[in-house]
């Protein structure tokens, strides 16, 4: 019943940027603690970035002077704006919304950093 819709990925060279966005249905969006994840093949699914329900962010250390996590309460929308990537941003992420003991994660969207 619940769907996320991820977008925003595709091709990016290294030193660009691009957002990515998850819309959620405004039934859970307000109530919603939000993060973003990503896995890279052949490895486990990392904890990138979350966002309180305050809009209070907190990234992974590594990347917090490159990624913002940021939401939009208007547009139902959360968004992960990455600059300056590198190789190993090559991933698929994923957001996640946890709304009382639920969770709810989006499809996956695929970034890929070429040289």
């Amino acid at each position: 019943q619940v769907q996320l819709v991820e977008s925003g990925g595709g091709l990016v060279q290294t030193g660009g940027s691009l957002r990515l966005s998850c819309v959620a249905p405004g039934t859970i969006f307000g109530a919603s603690t939000m993060a973003w994840y990503r896995q890279a093949p052949g490895r486990p699914r990392d904890w990138v970035a979350t966002i309180s329900r305050a809009g209070i962010p907190q990234p992974l250390n590594s990347l917090k002077d490159r990624f913002t996590i940021s939401r939009d309460n208007a547009k139902n929308t959360l968004y992960l704006e990455m600059k300056n990537v590198k190789l190993e941003d090559t991933a698929t992420y994923y957001c996640k919304f946890v709304s009382g003991n639920d969770e709810y994660w989006g499809q996956g969207i695929q970034v890929t950093v070429t040289p």
